[in-house]
C-alpha cells in the first residue's frame, strides 16, 4: 500500500471513530430521566391538621426501575450541609419490583425506611425539594417544588 493510501486509510478510521463517539449512543452511559407533577385535588396526608396543606407529588420515571436507594433532601440543607437531613429515605436490599413511578411518602414494594419506623416528613408549600434516587450502578437526581392547596373552607 502506498504512503497516501495509509494516510487516507488512518484519516477514515479517526473519522469514523469521531463520528461514533459524538454522534452513536455506543459509548454513552445509561442515564434515568425523571419527572415530577403535582396532582392539584389531590391533597397531601402527611402532617398534622395544622400544617400549611399541599397538593401530592408524584414522580415518574422513563422505564422500569429496580430502586435500591429513594431520598428527599431540602435543596437548602443540601446546599449548606455535606450530609443533609432525609425528609423521606427508603432503600432496599435485593427485592424491589421494578416501578416507573411513586408518589412522595407513600410506600414502594419491596423497599423500606432506611431508619425503622420512620415516617416521611412533611412537605412545606413554596419549598425546593431534592429527589435521589439509585437502581443499582444507575444514580439521578432532580429538584421539584410544592404548592400549596387550596382547600374550600366551609
Amino acid at each position: 500500500m502506498s504512503k497516501n493510501g495509509i494516510i487516507l486509510t488512518v484519516l477514515a478510521v479517526s473519522l469514523g471513530a469521531v463520528y461514533a463517539y459524538f454522534f452513536t449512543d455506543w459509548f454513552r452511559r445509561e442515564g434515568m430521566q425523571i419527572m415530577y407533577t403535582t396532582r392539584p385535588g389531590r391533597i397531601s396526608t402527611i402532617g398534622e391538621p395544622g400544617d400549611d396543606p399541599v397538593y401530592q407529588v408524584s414522580f415518574g420515571f422513563d422505564r422500569k426501575y429496580k430502586l435500591t436507594s429513594v431520598k428527599v433532601v431540602a435543596a437548602e440543607d443540601m446546599a449548606t450541609n455535606k450530609y443533609p437531613l432525609a425528609l423521606w429515605h427508603l432503600t432496599s436490599d435485593s427485592n424491589s419490583v421494578p416501578t416507573k413511578s411513586i408518589d412522595y411518602g407513600r410506600p414502594v414494594k419491596g423497599m423500606k425506611p432506611a431508619v425503622s419506623r420512620a415516617h416521611p416528613e412533611p412537605l412545606q408549600p413554596d419549598v425546593e425539594y431534592v429527589l435521589l434516587l439509585e437502581a443499582g450502578k444507575l444514580s439521578a437526581r432532580t429538584n421539584f417544588h410544592t404548592a400549596k392547596a387550596a382547600v374550600a373552607r366551609r
